[in-house]
């Protein structure tokens, strides 16, 4: 039987969203495992918005995270409150700022961030049944805040301010190389730093596909 894993995204966009290369090659290494993919997203307003073909935030404008994230998921996307634990093998979290900027407040206010309910409420059911879950890029900064008290091992990279800060939350933060990833083995925890070291696509898929191969056998 296919495993069913879900894939929480945050908006549309690296600087104000879900990250789409890591997104995408996340989704394809599922897919080409033949693992079955529960999209979802919250349905709330993105922090900002930013024109990523300048950088600077755009002033008045508003955009929803479920709805940017569709772009994603090409319209084959749910209301991140509304699944459930018991429908899932396993769970993974994509990066881009929109992890740290609409999926929790991290980006601004590092150990002391607020996480989405339902992103969070998601996060410890499936963690709370025994199945893994996966983050890459900034997300497992938004694992350590909603686990840190159990002290999981994550990595973001080699930053030392992420570090510090991740650490802040009573996690355990592991340099880690790009192309490789960290296993929290008793908490079934698996992480990779990808575009927070990546400099080529290629770079950041080689983490992110171990990382999923480790989800779906440890699943």
């Amino acid at each position: 039987m296919a495993k069913k894993v879900g894939v929480i995204l945050s908006g549309c966009g690296v600087y104000d969203g879900a990250e789409i290369h890591e997104s995408v090659i996340t989704m394809l290494a599922l897919d080409r495992a033949g693992a079955e993919m529960v999209l979802c997203a919250p349905d709330r307003e993105q922090m900002h918005v930013v024109n990523h073909l300048t950088g600077d935030v755009a002033e008045g404008e508003s955009r929803n995270v479920l709805v940017e994230s569709a772009r994603i998921a090409r319209g084959a996307l749910r209301d991140v409150a509304e699944v459930r634990a018991d429908e899932l093998d396993a769970l993974i979290l994509p990066g881009g700022f929109g992890a740290a900027k609409n999926l929790c407040t991290f980006a601004v206010q590092g150990a002391d961030c607020e996480v989405d309910e339902g992103v969070a409420s998601l996060v410890r059911e499936v963690h709370a049944q025994g199945k893994p879950v996966a983050a890459v890029c900034i997300a497992p900064a938004l694992l350590a805040k909603v686990l840190g008290e159990e002290g999981l091992k994550v990595t973001i990279g080699s930053d030392p301010d992420t570090a510090d800060a991740i650490e802040q939350t009573g996690a355990t933060h592991v340099n880690c190389p790009v192309r490789e990833f960290v296993v929290d083995e008793e908490r079934k925890i698996i992480t990779s730093p990808a575009y927070m070291l990546a400099q080529t696509m290629s770079e950041a898929a080689e983490g992110i596909e171990k990382t999923v191969a480790e989800l779906l056998r440890t699943a």
